[in-house]
């Protein structure tokens, strides 16, 4: 299988209020950028939809280094939240529902296509790849802030 890396980065201007995410598929070299956004969301929605889009862009079965600086994406999926909260039907160990079920849903179908490492990254700390998804993630959140 290629080896794809894939950097991610959402953003939101209010929370919640319009959001963009941004997101770069890098395989030998070569990239390709993404991104996207809603008129009102949240930080949090934009930064699973960036690891969304870039991972159903893949058109074959890929081992993808996902890089995030979402706590809240990277620690759900490699500390396994995500399973219990969907064993449970989407309630949480405070017995609170859930948020953002449909992304869920749909990265966890996208993990069951690709073999996924999720890689935590500090944000807004020099990390190229980083700093590139921000800036085109807080511009699709302008655009849909219009």
């Amino acid at each position: 299988m290629k080896e794809i890396n894939l950097y991610t980065d959402g953003a939101c201007k209010g929370n919640p209020g319009a959001g963009g995410y941004g997101a770069i598929l890098e395989y030998n070299g070569k990239e390709k950028e993404l991104s996207g956004g809603e008129k009102q969301t949240t930080n949090n929605r934009m930064e699973l939809m960036a690891a969304i889009a870039g991972l159903e862009a893949l058109t074959e079965s890929c081992n993808v280094n996902l890089y995030s600086d979402s706590k809240y994406l990277v620690d759900s999926i490699t500390k396994k939240w995500v399973y219990a909260w969907k064993n449970k039907g989407w309630i949480k160990a405070d017995k609170k529902p859930a948020l953002n079920v449909d992304l869920w849903e749909r990265l966890l179908r996208m993990l069951e296509v690709h073999q996924v490492k999720f890689i935590w990254v500090r944000g807004h700390n020099g990390h190229q790849y980083n700093e590139r998804c921000d800036m085109l993630a807080v511009a699709a959140a302008e655009k849909y802030s219009k």
